[in-house]
């Protein structure tokens, strides 16, 4: 049976085909077809499936899969700021009766709703306003209200907040704290915005100016302006104060208990035990009500909430212990004998209770230490930003702030500085160092009309260029925002943590209950101490951050080191499945070969003049975006000829192309052309054809008014680095096909120089597609590297689509890897980058596991019936902290890992 449901929250072609693929591999489906125009899903079964199947095969992604009859409306949602307003928004959304799912799009500031009957939208306007009137819906198309967000436009971050173990998946804030479910400080986003130096008055800081100049109320040279620092920085040094404070007076709590052990302790010559307990009393409330308060704060929210995490461990075990100890202290009469010291006083656990505190937030200022090079690799790209350009207005030269850069501008490059925007060289030549983003060593020479990017060096030349992509549309700003992105994204190995953390904090409130039940029943005399001090020891111990950390921080750093060797990498999934990648397939034009293609021959028939037919085919193919088309266009202007202009131009995909020049029809294209239409070619034409492709030559036919009036053959070398990158990659065990629209002899001449697995000539977008999927059928893996819009639709089908930088925008869309240079080698580097990320992430996830499984029940006491040893509280403290600072330090490893 066939049925068709609605797909919502697709946007490109990876998105239906990760979709397709979700739905194929629920049991019992025997095929699925996506269409994302129609945002439909034809699903053919052999039994009937509930629905709900099919949702919980989609419930980790973005994506919604409904009945057919089901209401879809959309709404525009007006006063969200940020992640946290649009899940707000959504949850709202959701409670409403009738509602069976409701999504929101924060950046289009939409919501789709869909209901089994339509809801009034005076129903939602009026939850919107019971929920306190924040936020408003109104139909499409009416202007809304939106709040604005708040940024640190002079500091280094962008006033966006996230929770570094992505608690609540995307989810971020406005406002620095901490994370409402595991209690973690939010992290906050670095700016994609190049920050402009600005100018001010030491004697009046109110005045701000983008130019250095003079005060305008005092006269005096403004100066450059200090960027006010990161939130990060700030929460850092908070955090750090808070440690000093609370070592303080940690440190003569730790050293009065511990004067117990000294024979004839001399601080009872001043006075009683008693007195001093009162002393460590007085001195421990600067460490829990002001050091270390946060923690109780943490525990006290997540126990409220129901999002039991490391605080919530850390408050009742570090809670106890002191509450007991000020009971003891005004209540000594209470307690047994055997909760009571010689002297008659009540044992206290002061300094246990502020050691673990204070060694606790010594891991809370490690982790910020840490987690500030976790995304150095951002930060790093930033400073490659320049924030100033020199502007040529009539002849004349003017600095700029870059912000102050639009397209069409004329700017000048002098020698040794940073290229401010992305463009074309108007006039000059140059080297450039582009290291800092392809991750090569040697400078590229560039000339006129060639490109360059933003953040790039230039060599000893000056030069004017043209700005073409300014602002957040430079290559430096998509390359920063998509690490930003990546580093955020999840990776499928995250769940196992995930689900293993949902357990961990009520499974160690149990065992930390039985170890005192245990201890208090078996233990040895004082009971009830050895109970206490063993059930605290548990619950500090465990860790659950650890586990929690372990993914995303590898993530982080990987995402970055592959950014800065010219591997960008769209999400977490994309790296962690790269790893497993057994076959790939890549297009010949830009990909294997340079994309660079020339004219080598013009073979001409009968009475044409080899001149006019040049001028004709350029006059069509001036219409057309292909490569092949560009080459001859550039080879008449090189001849000097001219050309008119085509009408009626049509371009026939894995065919060529058609048009008309002075009222004449032309057809210029491959043998499938010719015979579409109804073209005789001369078998010694073939001939000749035959034999330039067996030499690894493209070939194209040119037909006049129905007749064919030649040929010319285009040559585009293979690049000096594929051969190698190839080479590496199979002897690595991987098996590397070639699909090509070109003809099979050209196809076949490609292959067997560089020896590759196997080929496919003649290949539609869909044919490329199509044998994809015959690979994934048979079990493979497979990666598709393509560069232009043809290899769009088998980019989408792949496991991994692996887009050139050079090609086109559709094929970067379509793919999770973007390859900066778009040389074949970053495969090698992306496939060993994923390998060693997913060792790292497998290493901290195995030391995190371990940590606990064996931590814990060391705590509770397993190895003092054998050995007699117990673990201190204290401890157990100072190694949970560190395991956390352990995970953080072995994911920034990979920033000096060879790929």
């Amino acid at each position: 049976m066939k049925h068709t449901y609605k797909i919502s929250g697709m946007t490109c072609m990876g998105c239906r085909a990760h979709v397709e693929n979700s739905l194929k591999n629920v049991k019992g489906v025997i095929n699925a077809e996506v269409n994302l125009e129609k945002a439909s899903a034809e699903i053919e079964m052999e039994d009937h499936i509930d629905i709900e199947k099919f949702q919980q095969a989609l419930e980790d992604s973005n994506y919604q899969i409904h009945l057919k009859d089901d209401k879809v409306q959309t709404y525009q949602v007006g006063g969200m700021t940020c992640m946290g307003c649009r899940a707000h928004v959504e949850e709202i959304l959701n409670k409403i009766e009738g509602v069976k799912t409701a999504e929101v799009n924060l950046e289009k500031a939409e919501t789709k709703i869909v209901s089994k009957e339509d809801i009034p939208l005076k129903k939602l306007q009026q939850v919107f306003k019971e929920d306190g009137g924040q936020y408003e819906i109104h139909e499409l198309g009416k202007k809304v209200n939106s709040k604005k967000k708040k940024s640190s436009e002079e500091g280094e971050g962008a006033g966006v907040f996230y929770c570094p173990m992505h608690c609540e998946g995307d989810k971020t804030y406005d406002e620095p704290g901490d994370c409402p479910v595991c209690g973690m400080d939010l992290v906050e986003e670095a700016s994609l915005k190049p920050q402009s130096t600005q100018y001010t008055c030491p004697m009046h800081p109110e005045v701000v100016q983008e130019e250095p100049g003079s005060c305008p109320k005092c006269g005096m040279d403004l100066v450059p302006k200090e960027p006010e620092e990161s939130a990060e920085s700030r929460s850092y040094k908070k955090l750090l104060k808070k440690f000093k404070i609370a070592v303080a007076f940690t440190l003569p709590i730790f050293i009065i208990a511990m004067s117990e052990m000294i024979p004839g302790n001399p601080l009872y010559d001043w006075m009683p035990m008693n007195y001093w307990n009162w002393v460590q009393f007085g001195l421990s409330i600067p460490v829990v009500f002001y050091a270390t308060w946060m923690f109780f704060e943490r525990a006290y929210r997540s126990v409220k909430t129901w999002n039991l995490n490391m605080f919530t461990l850390i408050g009742i075990g570090a809670g106890v212990a002191w509450i007991f100890s000020v009971f003891g202290l005004l209540f000594p009469d209470f307690f047994p004998a055997q909760f009571k010291s010689h002297q008659g006083t009540v044992h206290v656990y002061f300094e246990a209770a502020t050691v673990i505190l204070t060694l606790v937030l010594l891991g809370q200022v490690l982790e910020a230490r840490a987690h500030s090079k976790t995304n150095s690799a951002i930060k790093e790209l930033l400073k490659l930003a320049s924030n100033k350009a020199i502007k040529v207005v009539d002849g004349e030269e003017k600095e700029v702030s870059i912000n102050e850069i639009q397209q069409g501008d004329l700017l000048r490059v002098k020698p040794g500085d940073k290229i401010p925007v992305d463009g074309i060289i108007e006039k000059g030549n140059s080297s450039i160092d582009e290291s800092m983003i392809t991750g090569e060593p040697i400078p590229v020479d560039k000339a006129e009309d060639d490109k360059v990017s933003s953040g790039t060096i230039n060599g000893n030349r000056s030069f004017t260029m043209k700005a073409e992509k300014v602002g957040e549309e430079t290559l430096l700003s998509q390359i920063i925002k998509m690490v930003n992105d990546a580093s955020r994204s999840q990776a499928p190995i995250q769940k196992l943590a995930d689900r293993i953390s949902a357990w961990f904090v009520p499974i160690v409130v149990l065992i930390s209950i039985a170890t005192f039940i245990i201890w208090a029943i078996f233990g040895p005399e004082p009971q009830y101490v050895y109970a206490l001090v063993n059930a605290i020891a548990v619950l500090i111990i465990a860790c659950p951050c650890a586990l929690g950390l372990a993914t995303p921080m590898s993530v982080m750093v990987g995402v970055g080191k592959g950014a800065k060797n010219g591997v960008l990498i769209k999400n977490a999934r994309a790296l962690q499945e790269m790893n497993a990648i057994d076959t790939l397939i890549i297009d010949k034009t830009g990909t294997i070969t340079e994309g660079k293609p020339k004219v080598d021959r013009v073979e001409v028939l009968f009475s044409e003049k080899k001149e006019e037919i040049i001028s004709l085919i350029a006059a069509v193919n001036s219409q057309s975006e292909h490569p092949l088309a560009k080459a001859t266009v550039s080879f008449a202007r090189e001849k000097e000829l001219k050309f008119e202009e085509a009408s009626d131009f049509n371009s026939i995909t894995g065919k060529g192309v058609t048009g008309k020049v002075s009222d004449r029809k032309i057809a210029i294209g491959n043998d499938k052309l010719m015979e579409a239409e109804s073209i005789d070619i001369p078998s010694e034409i073939k001939e000749k054809v035959i034999a330039e492709q067996e030499k690894g030559k493209t070939v194209s036919y040119v037909a006049v008014e129905g007749k064919l009036a030649g040929f010319f053959t285009i040559t585009d070398p293979i690049k000096k680095t594929s051969r190698e990158a190839l080479k590496s990659l199979m002897n690595g065990g991987m098996e590397v096909y070639m699909f090509t629209g070109d003809n099979e002899k050209t196809a076949k001449s490609v292959a067997e120089e560089l020896g590759l697995s196997g080929f496919k000539a003649g290949m539609l977008p869909e044919n490329k597609q199509e044998e994809v999927k015959k690979l994934q059928e048979k079990g493979k893996k497979v990666a598709m590297a393509g560069d232009g819009i043809n290899d769009a639709p088998a980019l989408a089908q792949a496991n991994i689509g692996i887009a050139m930088g050079t090609g086109t925008d559709v094929a970067i869309e379509s793919a999770e890897i973007t390859l900066v240079k778009g040389d074949l080698k970053a495969v090698k580097k992306a496939k060993i980058l994923s390998k060693k990320v997913m060792r790292n992430i497998k290493e901290n996830l195995f030391f995190a596991l371990v940590y606990n499984t064996i931590g814990v029940p060391i705590a509770a006491g397993v190895l003092y019936p054998v050995f007699g040893l117990l673990l201190s509280p204290m401890i157990a403290a100072l190694a949970m902290s560190f395991s956390s600072v352990s995970v953080i330090g072995n994911a920034l490893r990979l920033r000096n890992s060879k790929i």
